[in-house]
């Protein structure tokens, strides 16, 4: 298998570990959902298991703006936008 160059070889890096932070990330959420009881097994399911293409989307959507308002909470320290971050995730675990 022929590698690319060193700059390939750190865009493919990078892309996967975003990835991987998206989904460490959405892991802590659950597990801090289900510890705190706001998550029932039917939601569960539904997190873990999408349905259609639009949900897929409009998923990785709220991922992406929480994971963008994780990064940023420590810059900007505004409560409305760490009460919006925690919104959105309930939304994501609930939906």
């Amino acid at each position: 298998m022929k590698v690319g160059n060193k700059a390939d070889l750190i865009k493919v890096i990078d892309t996967s570990t975003k990835e991987l932070h998206q989904k460490i990330d959405m892991h802590r959420y659950l597990m801090a959902a289900i510890l705190e009881k706001r998550v029932s097994e039917n939601s569960l399911n539904n997190i873990l298991l999408p349905n259609s293409k639009r949900e897929l989307q409009l998923r990785e959507a709220l991922r992406d703006t929480i994971e963008i308002l994780e990064e940023t909470r420590k810059a900007f320290k505004s409560k409305r936008l760490e009460e919006l971050r925690k919104k959105l995730t309930d939304v994501l675990i609930e939906s």
